[in-house]
């Protein structure tokens, strides 16, 4: 059995650890629920229920900006049935929570 002191030593370990990831660790972690949010809406948008999106590029969000919480940004690009689009996604860091606006253009490949 694990003393109190011990437990509470290997507690306070974990949080430092976790706290010490870098950004790109942050952004990779955080990534494929930016990617399945922007696809969903891609999919709705495009009329195309076979949309696939991929990462363009990402950010880690200043907490300053954010009343504190930390977040993620990322363009993503979304396409499929000959129509492709991109979005900003923007996720709490260490939550599902993300939110999808689109972006700048749409586009009809030729």
């Amino acid at each position: 059995m694990m003393s109190k002191g011990k437990l509470l030593s290997l507690s306070a370990l974990g949080l430092l650890l976790a706290g010490c990831a870098s950004d790109q660790q942050i952004l990779s972690s955080e990534q494929d629920q930016a990617i399945l949010v922007a696809a969903r809406r891609g999919q709705f948008e495009l009329s195309c229920p076979s949309a696939r999106g991929i990462v363009l590029s990402s950010n880690l969000l200043q907490p300053v900006l954010w009343n504190g919480i930390e977040r993620a940004e990322y363009t993503v690009g979304v396409e499929g049935c000959g129509k492709k689009t991109t979005y900003i996604v923007v996720c709490q860091v260490r939550s599902v929570s993300c939110l999808a606006v689109t972006g700048r253009n749409q586009a009809v490949l030729q």
